[in-house]
Formats: C-alpha cells, sequence, structure tokens
C-alpha cells in the first residue's frame, strides 16, 4: 500500500504555483487576486476560508475576505457579486457554500462570472469540461487528478467507481475520469443513496472515489485486493482526546481497507489539502489568461 500524500503533494505544487505568481508580479505589477464572499459564521465554512486566504499569502496571491452577517438580503449579495465581476483587479470570485436558506446558491453561483469563476461551479465551466474544453475545474475533483498524475496511477481501461453524485465531487469527479486524457479513460459508475446493493459495485472498483458523507462507510469487505482508494469523506466529531476539541473520519474505514489497497488517501491529510491546491490552480490560470482570454 502506498499513501497518496496530500501534504506532500500540496506543499509541491504550492511551490510550483508561488514560482508562477511571481513570473506574473515581474511582469505586470500585479499579484493574482482572489476574493472570498463569506456569510455568517458557521464554524466549517470560517475554517475553510482562513486556510484559502492564508494560502494565497503562501504563494504570493493577493486576497481580500469580504464578509456578511446571516441576515443579509440576497439582493445585497447579488449586488456585490456584480461588482465583483466589474472589478478588473480581481482574477478569481469564491462565495462559500453553504448560504442561509434565504438565499438561492444556484442564483449566487450562476451570476459570477465564468471567467472569474475559480470553484468551477458556473454552467459554462461545467459544460465546457464535459467537452473536455479549457475550463475551470471544479476545486476538489481538480485537485484529485492531480495527486493521481503526480503518483503517477494508470487509469486508462480502469472501472472507477465513484460513490456519491454531489455538484461539488461526484458528478464532475465522474466526467473527469470518463474524459479521454490523463488521468481519466475510466470506465465509470455512480453510486448514490438510492443504488441497491452498493457493495457489488464496489467490489468490482479499480479505482474507488468516495464522497456520500458517511464515516467509515466503505468497509474492507466491500473492496478487492489492489484497489486504488480516494477519500473525499470528511465527518467532524467531537472528542476529547484532541486540541481542537474535535476529529476528523474520512467515508473509508482506513484502517482496514488500506490493508486492501494499492494507494489510499488519509483523512486528514488527503483530499483536503489537495482542494486549496486546486483553487490556486484555477485563480493562476485566471491571472494568466488561460482559460479565457
Amino acid at each position: 500500500m502506498q499513501l497518496l500524500d496530500g501534504k506532500f503533494v500540496s506543499e509541491k505544487l504550492k511551490i510550483e504555483i508561488a514560482e508562477e505568481a511571481a513570473k506574473i508580479l515581474a511582469r505586470t505589477g500585479r499579484k493574482p487576486h482572489l476574493v472570498a464572499v463569506l456569510v455568517g459564521h458557521d464554524g466549517g465554512s470560517e475554517t475553510y476560508v482562513a486556510s484559502k486566504m492564508k494560502n494565497c499569502e503562501k504563494v504570493g496571491f493577493k486576497s481580500t475576505l469580504v464578509r456578511y452577517e446571516d441576515n443579509v438580503t440576497e439582493e445585497e449579495l447579488l449586488a456585490k457579486v456584480a461588482e465583483l465581476n466589474a472589478d478588473e483587479d480581481i482574477d478569481g470570485i469564491i462565495v462559500q457554500l453553504p448560504l442561509p436558506k434565504h438565499i438561492d446558491p444556484e442564483k449566487v453561483t450562476e451570476r459570477i462570472d465564468h471567467r472569474k469563476d475559480v470553484d468551477g461551479f458556473h454552467p459554462v465551466n461545467l459544460g465546457r469540461m464535459q467537452r473536455n474544453l479549457p475550463s475551470f475545474i471544479p476545486a476538489t475533483p481538480y485537485g484529485i487528478t492531480l495527486m493521481l498524475k503526480e503518483y503517477g496511477v494508470e487509469t486508462s481501461g480502469k472501472h472507477c467507481v465513484v460513490v456519491g453524485r454531489s455538484n461539488i465531487v461526484g458528478s464532475p469527479m465522474s466526467i473527469l475520469m470518463a474524459r479521454n486524457t490523463y488521468p481519466g479513460n475510466c470506465t465509470v459508475t455512480i453510486c448514490h443513496s438510492r443504488t441497491p446493493d452498493i457493495k457489488k459495485f464496489t467490489l468490482d472498483a479499480d479505482i474507488l472515489i468516495v464522497a456520500i458523507g458517511k464515516k467509515n462507510f466503505i468497509t474492507a469487505d466491500m473492496v478487492k485486493d489492489g484497489v486504488v482508494v480516494i477519500d473525499v469523506g470528511m465527518n467532524r466529531e467531537t472528542s476529547t482526546l484532541t486540541k481542537s476539541g474535535y476529529k476528523l473520519y474520512g467515508d473509508v474505514d482506513f484502517e482496514n481497507v488500506a490493508l486492501k489497497s494499492s494507494f489510499i488517501t488519509p483523512v486528514p491529510g488527503g483530499v483536503g489539502l489537495m482542494t486549496i491546491v486546486g483553487l490556486l490552480k484555477n485563480t493562476l490560470a485566471s491571472a494568466n489568461k488561460e482559460v479565457y482570454q
């Protein structure tokens, strides 16, 4: 078994991103600029956004945090998005999810200029991704492909089973793994909450990508020997054993599944760190006008 070490890969790629950002600064006199919009005080969202801002600083990006209370109106938020769209100094815009129930996240996502949609959730980017055209790829799936590439994991002709069909991870991941590229060229099966006997499919997987949001959902009896396992789960439970007061668990029973795996990601220290890298690379591509002129 070889560990797919998100810490190692992310640090290596961030050095490369920092070098590219320095070239942009030398050439244009400006840094790549990412703006994050945070509504409310959700603990997970606070942590994620703080990490994104910290990593921007680390690679030499400019970052701006726009904060609103939970009672911000949808109209106010959409007006701010329009203002950010029009600002030529801004390369990337992310609106951290989840949003309060009175705000339609789809409406907000669609209002972001697709040329600055470095989260990769805009329908234009998702459509271009499906057609294998230049686009901003959703950050978590992008990070996973970067990790597979770094470790040289063979994907062509393999059966990839994706557990979970969210618009953020499962659905775009299935498209990426089926595309005629590397990583890709897989035969892809998507399983979800309505799939009867998921074990029948997971046992046949050469590559298993799990993003279902249930602690230790995939157990050792559900995988075959030599499987490549990508665990996207981030299930937080309170714990008296950690300084933070909580412990993270994946969607995969790591301890036992690892014994049968050829490659596997840990939680924490795996996919989560690569998600940040995907976001940074999208922002860098935007600053370089690599996707849209």
